[in-house]
């Protein structure tokens, strides 16, 4: 069985987004979610990835600026773009199956189609046997595995995915991997997948946006002209470490005055601003 997905595109267009005075997140921030690709942001910690993935998911909108979803644009949350997040969202009193369906009743979608869609992504990220099982009962990857298949079946034209991985074990992180990139490779559908991770982000995108510290706009596009279908292997090759050498100059950069803000702040270095 196969899904087919209508990927959508989304621009962001001079986004001003704060919380009050002095909590400035972001500023002029401008950038594309291009059709069928897979995009990476990545940014220090506290340069508003987060933010940026709420104003795209429609939770809060804008001081300035607009976003646009296929020219339109975005007023509020959608069926259209689905978050996975950093911590599991998964419905505690309901098992892996319910959990999986939720979305679909909710739509009142055919009953037996999604039913049909359900077994086929339960079978392709390997929880077949483990529909009865709640969320507790299942491991960390797992529910990471149980997350994106809820998402998925409800054939979002985005999926925006806020460090889905963080936190998960080395090789259960490489699993988790491993099934993005192959269910995104089978569905060209549209993703915006934000990492800390420099070596993930090259490993898994397409695109990479690298954001800067607070307030956070946009510092560097890169392309990663990478092959696909992607594995492992291409991490060893030179396309990959020069890809990682000019990324890891431009995180550097930033990591470096997010160390000096945080000083500053304590008291322990004067400001360089003027």
């Amino acid at each position: 069985m196969a899904i087919d997905y209508i990927a959508g595109e989304m621009e962001v267009r001079g986004v001003y987004k704060s919380f009050g005075r002095g909590k400035e997140a972001l500023e002029d921030i401008s950038f594309r979610l291009e059709r069928e690709k897979f995009t990476v942001l990545c940014g220090p910690s506290g340069c508003g990835k987060t933010t940026v993935i709420n104003l795209l998911a429609g939770y809060i909108p804008p001081d300035q600026g607009q976003i646009f979803l296929d020219g339109k644009p975005v007023t509020g949350p959608g069926w259209d773009r689905l978050v996975v997040f950093q911590e599991t969202a998964l419905f505690p009193w309901m098992n892996l199956w319910d959990n999986t369906m939720f979305g679909p009743i909710v739509q009142g979608k055919d009953k037996k189609e999604s039913e049909e869609m359900a077994r086929y992504l339960i079978n392709k990220v390997g929880l077949t046997g483990f529909e009865k099982k709640f969320p507790y009962q299942l491991s960390g990857g797992m529910q990471r595995r149980a997350e994106l298949i809820r998402a998925l079946i409800n054939k979002p034209k985005v999926m925006l995915m806020d460090e889905p991985f963080r936190g998960l074990d080395a090789m259960t992180r490489e699993l988790m991997q491993e099934y993005i990139i192959k269910l995104y490779e089978e569905t060209k559908m549209t993703i915006l997948f934000i990492t800390a991770e420099l070596e993930e982000a090259i490993y898994l995108g397409d695109i990479a946006y690298f954001m800067t510290v607070r307030p956070g706009t946009i510092k560097k596009r890169m392309e990663i002209n990478l092959p696909r279908p992607r594995t492992y292997r291409h991490t060893a090759t030179p396309e990959y470490q020069e890809l990682e050498k000019i990324a890891m100059q431009v995180v550097d950069e930033e990591a470096v005055k997010a160390f000096h803000l945080l000083r500053v702040k304590a008291g322990l270095e004067p400001s360089t601003q003027k």
